[in-house]
């Protein structure tokens, strides 16, 4: 037998139940903004450089330009065409950047758990670390919010073999750290059960532009392709479409033409798709009838 995780069992898409989106809609889109805070010459960075490099001040400043520069000119896209946005949110950035907090928030944009930093990556930490890592992002986000995040990722989608356990029980709804499905599905927990969320490997400009290499417009193009194949198959079945971005590679002003060509392309079909956030999701879902979604059927 092959080793198993015991979350969830196999479903394949075409085998469940039908269900559609609020007023009708069969394909959900949100767009994930990566808000992340780096220490300086210790931890992980992004892999842009070899790694004797990535520490050092020039990658810092690559990767710090985002929370100076690239996290407005971004938003300043999202207002432009009136994107709703979900921020995960490494919560160091309250005390180092509360500027770019306060904008998100003025929005009425969702806030998800990402940890302290991303130079931490959450499965090297002890399990008594994890928790204490957990704790921590939930209590300064609602002490600065004024309620608590719903979903959590975690920094480097890096999870302990009790990541799940542990967010349910801080009172987690939704992780996006698996992403093997279109649709959200539930997976157990040893207290009860916490959904995953579908999130992007390939429409993440970290994977994208950093690690394939590809260029703002096949980037873009990726995303045009992927909604207009996913709005076609979401006839058949309700779909989830995220698209996730950083701050540090899509803010630059060279990519940002394409990003909005891209974002302009799913807007003009805004009357036949529900552009939403993660958190919307979450709770469509629990409205569903038991037994409608993967692993609600215990």
């Amino acid at each position: 037998m092959l080793e198993d995780h015991g979350r969830f069992a196999y479903s394949s898409i075409d085998s469940r139940p039908d269900y559609s989106w609020p007023e009708g809609k069969r394909l959900a889109v949100y767009v994930a903004m990566n808000i992340e805070v780096f220490r300086y010459g210790k931890g992980k960075g992004l892999a842009m450089a070899s790694a004797d490099q990535s520490q050092g001040h020039s990658f810092f400043s690559f990767r710090e330009y985002g929370n100076r520069v690239g996290y407005f000119r971004l938003m300043d896209l999202a207002d432009e065409l009136d994107l709703p946005l979900e921020h995960q949110l490494n919560v160091a950035v309250y005390d180092h950047a509360p500027e770019i907090v306060a904008r998100a928030r003025a929005r009425g944009d969702e806030f998800l758990g990402h940890g302290l930093t991303n130079s931490d990556a959450q499965a090297e930490l002890t399990i008594a670390e994890e928790k204490a890592l957990i704790d921590l992002t939930t209590s300064k986000i609602t002490e600065n919010e004024r309620t608590p995040p719903l979903g959590w990722m975690a920094p480097w989608l890096s999870n302990s073999g009790e990541t799940l356990d542990m967010l349910q029980e801080a009172g987690y709804g939704y992780s996006m750290d698996w992403t093997m499905d279109d649709q959200p599905i539930w997976a157990k927990t040893r207290n009860g059960k916490i959904l995953l969320m579908p999130y992007p490997v390939e429409l993440n400009d970290g994977r994208s532009v950093v690690y394939f290499g590809h260029s703002p417009a096949t980037f873009a193009d990726l995303i045009v392709w992927s909604f207009d194949e996913m709005l076609k198959q979401s006839e058949k079945q309700p779909l989830v479409m995220p698209v996730s971005l950083h701050t540090f590679l899509m803010g630059r002003p060279y990519r940002i033409p394409e990003l909005r060509r891209a974002f302009q392309h799913i807007i003009s079909h805004r009357d036949k798709i529900w552009l939403t956030r993660p958190g919307e999701i979450y709770k469509h879902i629990c409205a569903l009838p038991k037994g409608t979604v993967p692993g609600d059927d215990d």
